[in-house]
């Protein structure tokens, strides 16, 4: 953006699950005439309303919300895609006269945003249809031979992951650490004035509100929104059968683990990704202003 000018505002709301940053996100939108945007990588599937903890009807009369519960869960929404459904909608509402609050603790969707990602090429629609024709166990013995590098940074079974990294380095002929090494492009830093903020909690006290958290969606039908995801009949791959809750709850529909044992797995499951992402928060945005909620 040419300097001089004044560049609209942009507020981000960050933090770790069950911290509280979708109550200070919501009550600044009513201060402050904001649209909320969503930044939760669950959040943004229909299937999940209950174990993304995605607003009610409550919280949606009382301001706008957008991407929530927008993406089919056959559908994986990478943080690319995300970013640019994003940044539309961050457009209209600067169109609008409004205020956009991007709330979430989704660390990829943020950073994809606002410092823009690898230029990597398109993939060629024949090469991603041989890749996803493979089984699972096939794509990564392949990637291990032809993108050894990339390999040895993914988890053997993170499924969608090494299929993107074996689709590139047969499309492009390069590996994946390649172009995440370049510059990133299209980040949207310079083009807003940021005015971001990390919600904190002291971990006893969220593992406390985690736990809380878990015995509400459990009594609010999480069982019932798992079985009617696993009738779908959808790869296990996908990201929305493996979010927060998910597993477990499918484990006790497969009678593999008790409701008891399914709760359990599902509060530790939650504790050790709120830790993942406070500690993601406090290394890539170190510098953000941070409030006690």
């Amino acid at each position: 953006m040419t300097e001089g000018l004044i560049r609209p505002p942009l507020v981000v709301v960050a933090g770790p699950t069950a911290s509280g940053k979708s109550a200070h996100a919501l009550a600044l939108a009513e201060a402050r005439d904001g649209v909320l945007i969503n930044a939760d990588a669950s959040q943004v599937y229909r299937d999940l309303p209950i174990l993304s903890a995605g607003p009610g009807e409550a919280e949606r009369a009382r301001v706008s919300h957008r991407l929530f519960g927008t993406i089919d869960g056959a559908v994986a929404c990478t943080a690319a895609h995300w970013a640019g459904l994003a940044r539309a909608e961050i457009a209209a509402a600067h169109a609008a006269g409004r205020l956009p609050i991007l709330v979430g603790g989704t660390g990829l969707y943020l950073r994809t945003l606002l410092e823009g990602i690898a230029p990597v090429p398109g993939i060629d629609r024949a090469v991603r249809a041989e890749v996803r024709a493979l089984l699972a166990g096939e794509v990564r013995a392949l990637l291990e031979v032809e993108d050894p590098a990339m390999a040895a940074r993914l988890h053997p079974n993170d499924a969608q992951r090494n299929a993107r990294a074996l689709e590139v380095v047969r499309a492009t002929g390069r590996s994946l650490a390649d172009w995440q090494a370049a510059p990133p492009e299209g980040g949207l830093l310079g083009e807003v004035a940021l005015e971001p903020l990390v919600i904190e909690r002291p971990r006893e006290q969220l593992v406390r509100r985690i736990d809380a958290r878990v015995e509400t969606m459990w009594a609010a039908g999480a069982l019932a929104e798992v079985e009617r995801l696993a009738r779908r009949g959808l790869s296990p791959a996908l990201p929305v059968m493996r979010a927060i809750g998910v597993p477990p709850l499918l484990a006790h529909l497969a009678g593999a683990l008790t409701a008891q044992e399914a709760i359990a797995r599902w509060k530790l499951d939650t504790r050790q990704y709120a830790k993942r992402q406070a500690t993601w928060l406090r290394n890539q945005f170190c510098d953000w202003p941070r409030i006690a909620a």
